[in-house]
């Protein structure tokens, strides 16, 4: 018991895949059962993080090192914050979820489809515990190789595009971060005589910061591509409706709810205390990024006649609240974004199982196909309903808190562009709530919608703890934000050297 308690964060990293190794080798008829309930147990598991972990204790908790490749300094090093708590909760809450709302949806290759997606949660479990910038950057590739198998197998006829759109999108921004990582551990070596790729070494490392395009000024560049693109962050966001519309539904969800969350938590971990002057430089153009991303996939969304597609560009709107409310540097702000992956994780999944319900049934998402819904899947309108207001950020739902303490963060760092990135909120309940009138709403036109059949209990168990996520978050963030805020607050005082004022960087 001593050993599982030393290396608890080991074995909740690598417990998917083991499990899905021994489900690679089960009969196919039990193999979704067996992931199931392995997930399951890997979720109940994680939660015993929230008795461990003591916010008023050190920074990074349940730590664990090895010796990996000892000539660069590489190591096998993790740990856990008050940020990297919830999002390793949300990945373990949300496979259970993904996994049995696939029983019905994939019927070819389920052992290799199974196997692929519970091992998917390695990949990303370890690169929230990653306290080794190369170890993260392993976890972080890690992840594409299942990912690009589940969207090029079990996606819809364009899924080799996508598929690939979405590796060599990723591939190009993380090599960049590898050279940055390399340099940064040889910057290392020359300060302190000896190589390391641990962030808590990096993070001493001293470099040129005055310039746009100083030491400083290009090495956040190569790391905050990286991020930018998993966020994503306008303009390099188009692999992601691709992916969206073409992934199947669980791919959908687990890209929705965990690994757009790589991007905001890479810029929180790493890009941001290891380059403070540079993020003092860059803020504006940040800020400016995430401002447009608001704006423009709520537009583009607007426009959209598929509703897979028109959710997928609300995610581009979504996170771009999450870089605006990191970019105002200021506790507020932070706070809401960190606040803000998680509702995000939450809603948007939500919203893709139900899409994901409704093609089953009539094998179609053009908008206009549909009408009256509510008339024949009362049950499903309903937690439809509950999914969208939750997107809309409706005040009692989990969407309100997190955008509300973005644009109140903001707002103290830059008021003009946060009036711009409000005007988000009004574009995001237009197409969402245009979306569901003329979904759900009005004659049913269409005789194959007569004949629709409600939420089947196995549906129903799937969508229930993602509704009472998205009330429990928004009646009682506290219990989230007290866990929270004292990282939140180290990561700020890391990444701030200089007091910002507006967009005016003065000395402290």
């Amino acid at each position: 018991m001593d050993w599982f308690d030393t290396h608890f964060l080991t074995c909740l990293t690598f417990a998917p895949l083991l499990i899905a190794l021994i489900g690679a080798i089960l009969p196919r008829k039990v193999i979704k059962y067996w992931s199931f309930f392995g997930t399951l147990a890997i979720f109940a598991l994680s939660l015993r993080l929230l008795g461990i972990y003591d916010p008023s204790g050190p920074e990074f908790q349940l730590s664990e090192s090895a010796e990996w490749i000892q000539g660069l300094g590489i190591q096998y090093l993790v740990g856990i914050d008050g940020i990297s708590l919830w999002l390793i909760l949300l990945t373990t809450f949300l496979m259970p979820i993904v996994v049995l709302s696939s029983f019905s949806a994939v019927e070819e290759r389920e052992k290799e489809y199974y196997t692929l997606l519970v091992a998917l949660q390695t990949g990303m479990i370890g690169a929230f515990v990653a306290l080794d910038t190369f170890l993260f950057y392993t976890f972080w590739e890690a992840m594409l190789i299942p990912m690009y198998f589940l969207i090029g197998i079990w996606g819809g006829k364009d899924r080799i595009y996508a598929a690939t759109k979405f590796f060599l999108y990723t591939m190009v921004g993380s090599l960049l971060m590898l050279v940055a990582i390399f340099y940064l551990a040889s910057q290392h070596q020359v300060q302190f005589g000896h190589y390391s790729t641990s962030i808590l070494d990096l993070y001493k490392v001293v470099l040129p910061g005055n310039g746009y395009f100083s030491a400083q000024g290009i090495l956040f560049l190569a790391f905050a591509l990286a991020f930018a693109i998993k966020v994503p962050l306008f303009p390099v966001h188009t692999w992601l409706p691709d992916a969206h519309v073409q992934a199947p539904t669980a791919g959908s969800v687990i890209l929705a709810g965990v690994l757009l969350k790589m991007g905001g938590y890479g810029f929180i971990r790493f890009a941001f205390p290891l380059f403070p002057q540079a993020v003092a430089q860059y803020q504006w153009v940040f800020m400016l990024l995430g401002t447009i991303a608001i704006v423009y996939g709520a537009w583009v969304a607007m426009v959209q006649p598929d509703i897979k597609k028109l959710v997928a560009y609300s995610s581009v709107s979504h996170m771009g609240y999450v870089v605006i409310g990191l970019f105002a540097m200021n506790e507020i702000g932070a706070t809401g974004a960190v606040y803000q992956m998680l509702n995000h994780g939450i809603a948007t999944p939500a919203l893709f199982l139900m899409i994901g319900m409704i093609y089953e049934r009539r094998h179609t998402r053009d908008i206009k196909e549909f009408g009256g819904i509510t008339k024949v899947m009362p049950l499903f309108a309903v937690f439809f309903m509950i999914a969208t207001l939750a997107s809309v950020a409706l005040p009692g739902t989990n969407g309100f808190v997190g955008e509300f303490l973005i644009l109140l963060g903001s707002w103290k760092t830059d008021p003009v562009m946060t009036i711009f990135a409000a005007t988000g909120v009004i574009f995001g309940a237009v197409y969402m709530l245009w979306m569901f009138q003329r979904v759900m709403f009005g004659p049913i036109k269409k005789s194959e919608n007569e004949k629709l059949t409600d939420l089947t209990f196995r549906e129903a168990l799937v969508l229930a703890p993602l509704m009472i996520a998205i009330f429990g978050m928004g009646v009682l963030p506290n219990i989230f934000l007290t866990k929270m805020q004292p990282s939140v607050a180290k990561f700020l005082e890391r990444s701030t050297p200089k007091t910002v004022v507006g967009l005016n960087v003065e000395k402290r």
